[in-house]
């Protein structure tokens, strides 16, 4: 049997130490200018891209990492540097992600690649599944695929909004209702191709954080993609929706869906994220205590915040134990019968928010100030107990796992 470790291995820490340095040496540099001009930070992308750090190839080795560490690792250090470039960053992987999970061999190949781009020509992808009337509520969805079989083309129509890069992105991914009987089970996804005619981006939301990251609505009007663009094919999409029917009849419904599985086996991510922020809002906050001097003393000597900083410690470090934890789990294949993918982003996002508004106590006057980054740090943090699911749906996430309830 392995010996048990809890140490990064050699390995791992070239990796984040890498990652580290182009966080500190270019994305923080950068990170107020973008912030102010809430716009995608296309040279930082790029800048990215000619290490490699911004491509599929490493975001599949973290990915395969046997311990389940590789990606945590790589969003807690991205995060760190800022949260807005960080998610512009790795915004694209949610749509690489989900070609990976449900599309053939040959859709992989084909669609994945032009979702990054080269080094001389980047280029990002949308994920576009929440709707203004369908965020936690799945099964509300109304977008609405339609099969056209006299063409061999399905015809999308309908609104997603919250869309990272939509209507900006090389390639969408969109989710859709292929059978409206069958609740979130009968949903489908697409790819849209570039320059596909009734694809436009709508209201761009102006953001309270994360303001580098491009937010926005993107707008389906009668938007005709070929059949090879449904993610898995027809036919497999027929054999599952046959199988949904069935389940229905039988009283399936109990079962937790393969949606509701994968968010679950993604949430560590987002928790990984939400670690990264605390921990920088943190070691500012620390940094300032030990050189700001009040009544002739460093501010770190009054219990009043040296409490507070060893608090904040303690709750970054828990949070990045649930993270690997939940992470280790889904590698290895472990059920989440605890809902422990809920847990560690549940946590790690509530963290996030305390840990980033004691930093601007701390500081002061000058946290409240854009002067200092904890300011824009609090702002940022306020995004993680919001995507991915709100913390109330991740508490009734865990709750009904723990009681047996179903979870839909």
């Amino acid at each position: 049997m392995a010996e048990f470790t809890m140490e990064l291995n050699d390995e791992q820490k070239e990796v984040r130490d890498w990652i580290h340095g182009f966080a500190a040496d270019v994305m923080r540099p950068a990170a107020a200018e973008w912030d102010e001009r809430e716009e995608t930070p296309w040279p930082v992308i790029q800048e990215a891209a000619k290490i490699g750090l911004y491509s599929l190839d490493f975001y599949a080795q973290q990915f395969f990492d046997p311990t389940g560490l590789g990606i945590p690792m790589t969003m807690e250090e991205l995060f760190w540097g800022d949260a807005g470039i960080g998610l512009s960053i790795v915004g694209t992987g949610l749509a690489a992600v989900g070609v990976l999970a449900n599309g053939t061999e040959e859709q992989i190949g084909t669609w994945v690649p032009q979702m990054y781009g080269d080094v001389n020509d980047v280029k990002v992808a949308a994920f576009c599944s929440s709707e203004p009337d369908a965020g936690s509520d799945v099964a509300a969805m109304r977008t609405r695929a339609v099969y056209d079989e006299a063409k061999d083309e399905w015809v999308l129509n309908g609104t997603k909004t919250w869309a990272t890069n939509g209507g900006i992105a090389n390639i969408h991914v969109v989710v859709a209702v292929v059978d409206p009987e069958l609740g979130s089970k009968g949903h489908a996804s697409f790819l849209v191709p570039p320059n596909t005619p009734g694809l436009s981006q709508g209201q761009k939301f102006k953001k309270h954080g994360i303001r580098a990251s491009h937010t926005a609505e993107v707008v389906l009007e009668d938007v005709r993609v070929p059949g090879h663009c449904l993610l898995g094919g027809k036919e497999k999409l027929d054999e599952r929706l046959a199988r949904a029917r069935e389940k229905a009849k039988a009283g399936g419904e109990r079962v937790m869906n393969a949606a509701m599985a994968t968010f679950e086996a993604s949430r560590p991510a987002v928790g990984a994220m939400a670690v990264g922020t605390a921990r920088a809002a943190y070691e500012e906050a620390l940094e300032y205590a030990r050189t700001r001097s009040q009544f002739g003393r460093p501010i770190i000597d009054n219990q009043g915040v040296a409490f507070q900083l060893a608090d904040m410690r303690t709750q970054i470090d828990a949070a990045r134990l649930l993270v690997w934890r939940a992470s280790w789990m889904a590698v290895a294949g472990k059920p989440f019968t605890s809902a422990e993918g809920s847990m560690s982003k549940l946590f790690a996002s509530e963290v996030a928010k305390k840990v980033t508004a004691q930093a601007v106590q701390i500081l002061g006057g000058n946290g409240f100030t854009r002067e200092y980054p904890v300011e824009r740090m609090h702002r940022d943090a306020a995004i993680y107990t919001i995507f991915e699911g709100t913390s109330e749906i991740q508490r009734l996430v865990i709750a009904r796992t723990l009681s047996g309830m179903p979870i839909r």
